[in-house]
């Protein structure tokens, strides 16, 4: 996953950390790093916050209770392994409104976070070299991922619908299908494709993020107005596709996964947190002081009110015929829920994570990594526990502990892999984590004895 960034002083000397964990000297470093700014501090533990909801998520969907269990093989329409990869008999509704409220904001939420720091970038950078990065960053790891991460990651869903548990037939299946499988890593194309287009914009229009820039910085201080904006703008993004392809709907061919009715919808969300970006991080809608971060209690009403209002209009559209004026209700509602569930987790962020965490520290650290390497542990661990008879509650818990654990274990073993440490992480990742004591540096030092 990508994630925000944070400015870091050393006395003389300034550090920045970008998206995707960059680190930017940008002049020498040797003293101990601290954070320039609280609103810094609480974007830096976000990222680690968003990062465990992430592999939180991911790790409990073999145990939502709405999803049926699937008669079809693997190679037959509509694919449900790719969303739900393994579906055990043992269920929590409880997982169910977890998993509801997250597939409602926390993707556009990663986006917004993510375009936070693509102007910064890009000036710094300028275009081609920009570029040359976001490829590095974003194309290699998701070509390398696409190509042996997902393979692997995919069997146990294979062998779960009864399949040959020959590899080879396996491996022959798996290539026979009318798409290539992206997993969680559909994320990191759609965020290179909002990359380019801001190159493009800024070749286009070279004043355009900076205005919007401006124009946010001034809504921003009024929470209310950026968030009616914002659920406008999105409204025209999402609603009409949502009616075209349905909210359910993904691409069943080619090479490159897409949720039919998303992609403006994330679109809208990356450009506001570029526009927020470019105003800076201290002021406005992500000022630690801010409003945003003193009203977090009326954003969570908003948040939970957003959320069950949308779960109650949808549910009279899953039977199917539905008339056309409850359906667009329903996806307005999305379209409510999603912005409310964004302004929540950054006003919480802003009210309680200011605080310098050793713990938080290092899970943002390596944020990208983890979401790079998660997502095969996470299937493979259900896999495992399918015949064993226990709580779904209990699963769902082993399985997130011992995705965390066995993914951060995997980034330390990567990082003594000169091609795997490039694929996971930037090499710089190091220098910080060195100047920075903490749970990752000690483990790290476990790892090379």
């Amino acid at each position: 996953m990508i994630v925000p960034a944070i400015g870091i002083k050393t006395g003389s000397k300034a550090l920045r950390l970008t998206g995707l964990g960059e680190l930017t000297l940008m002049l020498h470093s040797g003293a101990t790093p601290r954070v320039v700014s609280r609103s810094s501090r609480a974007l830096h533990n976000l990222r680690a916050v968003v990062i465990l909801i992430v592999l939180a998520f991911h790790s409990v969907l073999a145990y939502v209770q709405w999803i049926p269990q699937s008669t079809v093989g693997f190679d037959d329409p509509p694919y449900q392994w790719r969303a739900f990869p393994i579906l055990d008999n043992h269920r929590f509704f409880g997982f169910d409104l977890f998993c509801a409220w997250q597939d409602v904001f926390l993707m556009s939420l990663m986006f917004f976070l993510s375009g936070l720091f693509v102007w910064p970038s890009l000036q710094r950078k300028r275009r081609w070299g920009f570029v040359r990065d976001r490829l590095r960053r974003l194309g290699l790891p998701y070509v390398f991922g696409i190509l042996v991460l997902m393979p692997i990651a995919f069997y146990p869903a294979y062998l779960a619908t009864g399949g040959n548990p020959s590899v080879s037939v396996y491996l022959q299946h798996y290539v026979a299908l009318p798409f290539l499988p992206n997993g969680q890593l559909w994320f990191l194309w759609q965020l290179l494709a909002l990359n380019f287009v801001v190159v493009a914009l800024n070749w286009i229009a070279p004043n355009a993020i900076s205005a919007l820039g401006r124009w946010c910085a001034t809504a921003g201080e009024r929470p209310v107005i950026f968030f009616s904006w914002l659920i406008g703008i999105s409204a025209i993004a999402y609603v009409p596709m949502a009616l075209a392809f349905t909210p359910w709907g993904w691409s069943n061919s080619g090479v490159l996964s897409v949720q039919w009715c998303r992609p403006l919808l994330y679109g809208v969300y990356f450009f506001a947190g570029a526009g927020v970006g470019a105003a800076g991080i201290d002021v406005g809608l992500v000022a630690a002081d801010g409003a945003l971060g003193r009203r977090w209690m009326v954003w969570l009403a908003a948040a939970l009110a957003a959320l069950f209002l949308w779960m109650g209009v949808t549910s009279l559209t899953l039977e199917g015929g539905a008339p056309l004026l409850i359906e667009t209700a329903a996806d307005f509602c999305f379209v409510l829920a999603c912005a409310a569930g964004c302004f929540f987790v950054i006003a919480s962020s802003l009210r309680f994570g200011t605080i310098p965490s050793t713990p938080l520290d290092s899970l943002s650290t390596n944020a990208y990594s983890l979401y790079l390497v998660h997502y095969n542990f996470v299937i493979w661990l259900q896999y495992a526990l399918l015949g064993i008879a226990l709580f779904a509650l209990v699963k769902g818990v082993i399985v997130f502990c011992a995705t965390v654990i066995l993914s951060w274990l995997t980034i330390l073993l990567y990082e003594r892999i000169p091609f795997g440490w490039r694929l996971i992480s930037n090499p710089s990742q190091v220098a910080a984590t060195q100047k920075v004591p903490s749970l990752y540096a000690r483990l790290r030092q476990l790892v090379s004895q």
